[in-house]
């Protein structure tokens, strides 16, 4: 595999999604640690309730709190960008752990 192989271009798209099992849903503690993480990577990153006809910027905590996502959502991402597979991955694995304190 040659590194045009392994790279993934701008317009590459790495999607996921994830059901929310946070009892009281996307509140204020769970929508900072998200966002925590989110601003972590480089990528651009979007999601949404699936079904929702907007896309929103999971690095602004305001757009995440708006979503007003509740228990047993689904939460899609699609992420642009070189750390992009790494960036759905953590988000999803946040979520699914239901945003553990360990978190970081």
């Amino acid at each position: 595999m040659n590194d045009n192989q392994s790279a993934l271009s701008e317009a590459d798209v790495v999607k996921g999604s994830v059901q929310l099992i946070h009892a009281v849903g996307m509140h204020a503690r769970p929508a900072v640690k998200l966002t925590m993480l989110a601003k972590r990577f480089h990528s651009r990153i979007a999601m949404r309730v699936a079904g929702a006809a907007d896309w929103i910027d999971p690095k602004s905590v305001v757009k995440v709190m708006a979503m007003r996502a509740s228990r047993d959502s689904i939460i899609e991402f699609e992420a642009r960008g070189a750390d992009a597979p790494a960036a759905v991955a953590a988000l999803i694995g946040l979520i699914a752990e239901d945003f553990p304190d360990s978190a970081r």
